[in-house]
């Protein structure tokens, strides 16, 4: 009896613990998304509305709203999310393996990108 009590409690401080690992992550990527858009001219706050956080995105891009709604379309989303984050890393004047990094690895480098001395730049986006 004493030891599943014992492990209940473990079990339940892992929980915890879990959990305040994953607010502290998304504290964390919030934060490089919210000081992102300030980067690029748009209110930070901006990404914490969803849809019209998006949206904003797409304009501090330079790409049409519309597209938007072609983030809802299966597959196709992909190649959008993918050409928004090429472009994401252009702006701020890095390559298409800072790009690759950026799908793989964003909990490490949008914080970079963030926080680091990255300067946003829109007329390094092609047109």
């Amino acid at each position: 009896m004493e030891e599943s009590y014992a492990d209940s409690q473990m079990s339940a401080g892992l929980g915890v613990g879990m959990m305040l690992f994953y607010f502290g992550f998304l504290a964390l990527m919030i934060a490089s998304e919210w000081k992102i858009l300030e980067k690029g001219g748009k209110p930070g706050w901006a990404c914490l509305i969803p849809i019209y956080g998006t949206i904003v995105h797409l304009d501090m891009l330079r790409r049409p709203w519309w597209w938007l709604l072609l983030l809802f379309v299966p597959f196709i989303n992909l190649i959008i999310l993918f050409i928004m984050v090429n472009d994401l890393s252009k702006a701020f004047g890095k390559g298409i393996g800072y790009t690759v990094g950026l799908i793989f690895f964003s909990f490490i480098l949008y914080p970079m990108l963030a926080f680091g001395d990255a300067d946003f730049d829109a007329s390094r986006l092609e047109k």
